[in-house]
């Protein structure tokens, strides 16, 4: 599977593509400009230069062509730059990351975007595409780090069942991760903004902290 990261070259985004490299998956870093998503690909190979990471260079359109596309742009641009694709996008399953928030002296606070979320105002703005919300709480550092597990639960919504049951798919070969079904769009709302508080306990306590939820069997994918 190719995996097309719009945006790719933020700390989120290219290193959410570095560790889907090093778990198999053939990785497009897309970038506004091709020559900057280069520069990011060169200083993750110099990085990991034994893991022989499968990551290509591209602009966004061209990350638009692949499989499956995550949004890892900011969040103001997400919907913009989803549109501006949407000859190569239609139909795909689009991953979005983003959270909207705002930095206020020493606090964090979410913002509303329309329609109450990054993810539903980008499948707002792009019906034909089937949208999922997804990874907005892993770690942008811990992520990069690709010889250690991230242990963490990764919450995933949307309202197409089978583009859900890709981004799980996904998020499990990250070693460490849990994929949970959160249900559908709606929810974005409400885990997009508790990114805030994961942000305030980061600054609180100097360190970065991710959701881990009990009492949840361990392949929570598995029927009953």
């Amino acid at each position: 599977m190719r995996i097309g990261i719009l945006g790719g070259t933020g700390p989120a985004g290219s290193a959410l593509g570095a560790r889907l490299a090093s778990v198999g998956y053939d990785v497009v870093i897309g970038s506004r400009s091709k020559y900057r998503a280069l520069e990011v690909i060169d200083s993750l190979k110099a990085q990991w230069p034994d893991l022989n990471l499968s990551l290509e260079a591209g602009d966004n359109h061209m990350a638009s062509s692949c499989d499956v596309v995550v949004l890892a742009t900011p969040w103001d641009g997400a919907a913009t730059t989803a549109r501006d694709n949407i000859d190569v996008l239609a139909g795909k399953v689009i991953i979005s990351m983003a959270n909207a928030l705002v930095r206020v002296g020493h606090e964090f606070q979410p913002l509303m975007p329309p329609r109450g979320s990054v993810a539903a105002h980008v499948q707002a703005a792009v019906p034909e595409c089937r949208i999922v919300a997804a990874f907005h709480h892993l770690p942008a550092k811990e992520l990069g780090h690709l010889g250690d597990p991230i242990d963490s639960d990764v919450l995933i919504c949307s309202d197409d069942e089978e583009a859900k049951n890709v981004a799980m798919d996904i998020a499990a070969h990250i070693p460490g991760c849990r994929p949970l079904d959160a249900g559908e769009l709606s929810n974005a709302t409400a885990i997009e903004a508790f990114t805030a508080v994961l942000l305030q306990l980061n600054v609180r306590y100097k360190t970065r902290v991710a959701p881990k939820l009990t009492g949840i069997k361990k392949d929570p994918r598995a029927t009953a």
